[in-house]
């Protein structure tokens, strides 16, 4: 899945903020509904500009973001 896909970042839109491709809703948005516990089909309804498929990257964007901000794991000797 390519992020760049689903996901833009335009200093015109929302000051540069990481967005939905094709729509202001920020993926800070949409992390902080996963956050408070809503399903997948609820964030739908509540942002119609939003695909699963763009959901979906959201969540992977995120796991990869988390994954390059931690340490490398020591292998044993």
């Amino acid at each position: 899945m390519s992020f760049k896909d689903y996901i833009e970042t335009d200093p015109a839109i929302c000051g540069g903020t990481p967005v939905i491709k094709g729509t202001r809703v920020p993926l800070r948005t949409i992390l902080a509904s996963l956050e408070a516990g809503d399903a997948f089909e609820a964030i739908l309804k509540d942002f119609p500009g939003v695909s699963m498929e763009a959901l979906r990257s959201v969540i992977a964007f995120a796991a990869a973001s988390t994954r390059e901000d931690l340490p490398s794991p020591r292998l044993a000797a």
